[in-house]
């Protein structure tokens, strides 16, 4: 017999803003059972998160308002408590310990101004009763688990000198870390690449079988569903629209949205169509077959936009008293490559092996330690900051991390509209505002978005404000760092048939970040894939993922999660 240890009834709830009051949430209701994996997918927006921090209050009131419902814990089948009715002590003692937490965007949720290792132990040696030897310990088996490099080290080091997937699996590390008896795993891998997403799902899979814990796995990758999920709750605009096993959900989805989220995903077939989305499902007068129309790219010229030679990126580890380098950790070591105008060059990689650091020497957020950077011949790689400055307005990055990319303090407008007016994009204010609510558009977001803050929107959401800021400036040469991989599945075939549409229209070229062989195979003229450093392997897009030469990158491709179900 299975034991509810998580259910929620009815639950509803409000926002309110200026504009009016949001229903972020409709009555919904499910049951988690122990040992049990949920997995909560829909668009960004659809009310996953929102209904995944109401389990421990730990959304702000005003402006949430928790309208109706009630959401009952239950730990080793005793009296089941309300969350939504406990005073603020007895959930400082489930937060974290009993209910534990993954959050979507790591260097927000990690506290810079102490070692990774210390938020850790303090989590420990709080609800586990350790002394600091005992924690420290268990932190460092944690860190093993996770699959982090060097965990002696990692330990005291803080969140900014780590990758963006090394401080997803430290958020990871921190959540497991007392044992709960619900896991909420918000894009717990999102971050990650798909070896170690692997590694993680497995970890997952097994302390759920020692402490028949009870997941609720927040996800866009349909992939990562059919893999670890039991049952499958289907999100639409904050209700339920959808509930059922996995296997039901994949052979037999009823809800046009559910068939949207499932054909929406990038697959070797879609390569070179136009990826179907969302609204061509709800749109019953649409046959989405026949809107699956070859994209029409650029012939690629002989142009060489880009050209690295020898490019190295080098971090000291260890000083002298003096100040003297004695150790140092190659990011980007010694790296050749070149980039032809109009191309997408897909870059691949564990996390770590020095992806972002390259994306951001070769637009000189990082100055290199040594090597050449042409761009339109130009050498790029040491010239003054004044004359780098001129030439921002035509290589763009669009970051990993949304929110920390954008000044919680100015509106999304005024945050696009900042570069424009710097670079002389239009001469006047509204120009730039028809400008900026065109490109909003494009993005699919609405006009009013307009005036509202980063705060008040999803991390889906976020992400496409930061494409829209990097397109306002119509920029000849993008690096897309990660750019689709905090949107779910049906925004993310927004987002590529987007970038397919503008590089067309205007003609950028751009190198593509991601950990997702699937979205860089499908967007990619060529594929190079990283390790620790070097450039493991180049060449065509289908040659890469279909015939991969190097043991590292047919090890990538076979770590990808996979839709195991077919009709």
């Amino acid at each position: 017999m299975t034991h509810p240890v998580l259910q929620i009834k009815n639950l509803s709830i409000d926002f309110v803003t200026d504009s009016g009051i949001f229903s972020a949430v409709k009555n919904i209701s499910f049951t988690v059972n122990k040992g049990e994996t949920i997995a909560l997918v829909g668009e960004s927006g659809s009310g996953k998160t929102v209904t995944s921090l109401s389990i421990l209050q730990l959304l702000p009131a005003p402006p949430a308002q928790y309208k109706s419902g009630e959401i009952f814990f239950s730990e080793n089948n005793e009296e089941p408590v309300n969350l939504l009715t406990l005073n603020k002590k007895y959930l400082r003692k489930i937060r974290g310990n009993k209910i534990s937490m993954i959050f979507q965007e790591p260097m927000t949720s990690l506290n810079p101004v102490q070692t990774c290792g210390h938020q850790i132990m303090e989590a420990i040696m709080l609800h586990e009763k350790m002394n600091a030897k005992e924690a420290e310990e268990k932190t460092l088996q944690l860190f093993s688990q996770v699959k982090l490099p060097g965990v002696s080290g990692m330990l005291h080091r803080y969140p900014h000198q780590l990758s963006g997937g090394q401080k997803q699996r430290v958020m990871i590390a921190m959540a497991m870390s007392c044992n709960p008896s619900v896991l909420i795993a918000d894009e717990p891998t999102t971050a990650l690449d798909v070896t170690v997403q692997k590694t993680i799902l497995e970890l997952i899979k097994e302390l759920q079988q020692k402490s028949e814990m009870g997941v609720i796995f927040i996800t866009h990758d349909l992939g990562l569903v059919a893999e670890i999920a039991d049952k499958v709750v289907v999100m639409y605009q904050g209700e339920i629209v959808e509930t059922n096993t996995t296997k039901e959900i994949f052979l037999n989805p009823k809800h046009p949205y559910t068939k949207a989220l499932i054909s929406c995903r990038p697959s070797p077939a879609l390569k070179g169509k136009r990826l179907p989305v969302v609204s061509d499902f709800l749109n019953e007068s649409i046959d989405v077959h026949e809107q699956k129309k070859v994209n029409k790219t650029d012939v690629e010229q002989n142009i060489e936009l880009l050209k690295v030679e020898n490019l190295k990126v080098y971090f000291p580890i260890k000083k002298s008293f003096t100040g003297k380098t004695l150790q140092e950790f190659k990011a980007v070591d010694d790296v050749s490559f070149s980039v032809k105008k109009g191309e997408v060059l897909g870059l691949v990689g564990e996390s770590g092996c020095g992806k972002t650091t390259l994306g951001r020497a070769l637009i000189r957020l990082i100055d290199p330690t040594s090597g050449n950077i042409f761009l339109n011949k130009k050498n790029i790689a040491h010239i003054p900051s004044d004359e780098l400055r001129k030439m921002r307005k035509d290589i763009q990055i669009i970051f990993q991390d949304p929110y920390g990319s954008l000044n919680p303090r100015i509106t999304i407008g005024q945050a696009i509209n900042e570069p424009m007016k710097i670079h002389e994009i239009l001469p006047t204010e509204k120009q730039r505002k028809e400008k900026i609510i065109d490109i909003l558009e494009k993005v699919d977001l609405k006009p009013e978005y307009f005036n509202r803050y980063p705060h008040e929107f999803s991390g889906g959401q976020r992400q496409r404000i930061c494409i829209a800021r990097a397109l306002g400036l119509n920029p000849e040469f993008i690096i897309c760092d990660e750019s689709v991989s905090a949107l779910d599945v049906s925004v993310q075939a927004q987002v590529l048939n987007l970038l397919t549409d503008l590089k067309n229209e205007l003609g950028f070229t751009c190198i593509f970040i991601s950990h997702d062989l699937g979205v860089v195979h499908y967007i990619s003229n060529r594929i190079m894939v990283m390790n620790k450093g070097k450039i493991e392997e180049t060449g065509d897009a289908d040659e890469i993922y279909f015939h991969p030469k190097k043991l590292y990158t047919q090890k990538l491709i076979e770590s990808r999660p996979q839709l195991k179900f077919s009709a």
